[in-house]
């Protein structure tokens, strides 16, 4: 977590969401090679329209002292469109109010609804919170959400504007620094139907693999080949491949065999371009139980498993990615802004 004692912020992401100003600078991730295959996606009554679908991380917010307690905020100035509903008197009397009163404040009712009607809600719809590292759902109704600014921790106090602040829902106030940990691993997300499948996504713990791997799945590279990974989910198989330059990852492989030794979905990450981007310890490698940060399973009803946790992002937010060809990737709105 990162303290910011003049901001009084603490501002963590996962899936490891830390982000920046809406550039579009992101992590490169290709999708290159993959082959037919009859994976299953988990069948439901349920119908999820995913046009214009939008899922959300979980930020945690304090001040920075000492074991003092935090909020945990959901910023939807990303898809937000419009002028920011800042309550006049907010940027009027801003020269006259404290530090305090300016960095944090519930919005009143008409840039409540403003707020509301920008991102396309309403009071009946409900957040949907999913803590798949514990496979924990939470629903809480929208109507019972206070709509709050908070002062994004890379804005200048001395020169506010509407800009300035992120926008969104207060989850939960006054919480210990022990229940950190609960959203490090969630996400989020607004409407009338849950989305997310129950107890369907699972940890990735590594294990090296064989030197014959890299051979078999990975096509040549010019880079110095390293180590080579293994993971298993169900009946797929997952190989990540390193890739070297003086003596340096910079680029990992990943590639993903089903029962019958087919490769059904290859992934390229790496830090070419990624500006300041960095790879992710895996799990049962270079980290451990307390550090857990790829996941694959089944996450979204009607949709094929997803994997992602291999990139930290500098700027812009990571995204969700699935195991087939059809499907683009999710973004999650992180509110990236330094």
């Amino acid at each position: 977590m990162m303290k910011i004692k003049t901001a009084a912020f603490l501002f963590c992401f996962q899936l490891f969401v830390v982000s920046c100003q809406k550039e579009e600078k992101k992590t490169v991730a290709t999708e290159t090679k993959i082959t037919n295959d009859t994976l299953k996606t988990v069948k439901t009554e349920e119908k999820i329209d995913y046009t214009n679908f939008n899922i959300f991380s979980l930020s945690v917010i304090s001040s920075a002292e000492k074991d003092s307690d935090m909020d945990i905020f959901i910023s939807v100035s990303d898809i937000y469109k419009g002028e920011q509903p800042i309550p006049a008197a907010i940027m009027k009397n801003q020269k006259q109010m404290t530090y305090e009163e300016r960095q944090h404040f519930e919005l009143d009712a008409p840039s409540r609804k403003k707020l509301l009607d920008g991102i396309h809600l309403t009071e009946n719809d409900s957040l949907y919170i999913y803590e798949y590292g514990s496979n924990q759902l939470q629903r809480m109704p929208v109507s019972q959400l206070k709509a709050v600014a908070y002062l994004s921790p890379y804005s200048d106090d001395q020169d506010l504007d509407p800009d300035s602040y992120m926008m969104g829902f207060q989850v939960a106030t006054h919480q210990k620094t022990t229940e950190y940990d609960r959203y490090t691993n969630a996400i989020a997300y607004f409407g009338n139907k849950n989305p997310f499948v129950d107890h369907k996504m699972k940890a990735l713990k590594w294990q090296k693999a064989g030197t014959d791997i890299s051979k078999k799945y990975f096509s040549h590279s010019k880079l110095a080949l390293g180590k080579t990974y293994q993971s298993q989910y169900e009946n797929l198989t997952y190989y990540l491949q390193d890739y070297l330059e003086e003596g340096n990852i910079v680029e990992r492989k990943l590639a993903v065999i089903n029962d019958r030794k087919e490769k059904i979905a290859e992934k390229t990450f790496s830090l070419a371009g990624s500006d300041g981007g960095e790879f992710l310890p895996l799990y049962g490698i270079d980290a451990d139980e307390a550090n857990v940060f790829q996941y694959t399973g089944h996450l979204f009803k009607g949709k094929p498993p997803v994997i992602f946790g291999f990139m930290a992002q500098s700027f812009g937010c990571p995204s969700i990615s699935f195991l087939d060809q059809k499907e683009k990737d999710f973004p999650i709105n992180c509110d990236n802004r330094h």
